[in-house]
């Protein structure tokens, strides 16, 4: 008898677990269905960057890029050489303005550097660079 007594109260508590629950899961839906679209719009941006960067790579005129190096400071003050696709380069006796050029060039350039040292003795600098591409 107790039990239809509280008929109504039972039904209204069953209806607010129920309505309790449906929250829940469409709040844990909404979250994962966000995560989802940032997961896949840093996948999209990402393969983006993938072909830029492979364009970037494949460029055929990157051998003759590296070798403008060269001509940034007197050949005098340059041992070069150069194997297939990589680059021995020592500088010497560079004053620091011809520096600044040197490294700007080389950092501006799509390369692998496998080496980079500088030195400075007194008001001069040596640099010995090593790259590939």
């Amino acid at each position: 008898m107790s039990l239809k007594r509280y008929q109504n109260e039972l039904v209204v508590f069953l209806a607010f677990l129920l309505m309790l629950g449906a929250f829940l899961y469409k709040n844990g839906q909404r979250s994962s269905q966000q995560e989802e679209a940032a997961r896949t719009a840093q996948a999209v941006s990402d393969f983006k960057e993938v072909v830029t960067l492979k364009k970037v790579w494949a460029d055929k005129k990157t051998g003759k890029k590296v070798e403008k190096l060269k001509g940034l400071v007197p050949a005098s003050k340059v041992k070069w050489s150069r194997k297939s696709r990589k680059v021995t380069a020592v500088y010497e006796g560079l004053s620091a303005k011809e520096l600044n050029k040197l490294i700007t060039g080389i950092l501006n350039l799509p390369v692998v550097i496998r080496q980079l040292d500088i030195k400075k003795t007194g008001p001069s600098y040596h640099v010995e660079f090593k790259c590939k591409w």
